[in-house]
């Protein structure tokens, strides 16, 4: 269930999310706050894939019942080619306005 408007951050709320880096690449992961995420992404201390991609921008988020729900949903996203996730991306943002 996409979400076109910022999540709570509660420790119980998962969320998946997807990040553009720098280079255009999308970067999908999962957390339980994601103001802070997003913060350790840009400062180089959240993966090694984005580490040398910085800045990265929040494209999409998708709140998720728990952790498990999260990280099966985060596989069946990084599964999806770019053009996939760009219509998962684009989705979102049209129920926003």
């Amino acid at each position: 269930m996409p979400s076109g408007t910022p999540y709570r951050n509660d420790e119980s709320a998962w969320l998946l999310y997807i990040v553009e880096c720098r280079d255009g690449s999308l970067y999908t992961g999962i957390t339980n706050d994601i103001d802070r995420r997003l913060k350790e992404h840009n400062d180089g201390n959240a993966s090694r894939y984005t580490r040398s991609r910085r800045p990265v921008t929040l494209r999409y988020q998708e709140p998720c019942a728990d952790r498990s729900q999260a990280l099966i949903r985060e596989l069946s996203v990084k599964l999806l080619n770019r053009r996939e996730k760009q219509a998962l991306i684009g989705a979102a943002q049209a129920t926003r306005t």
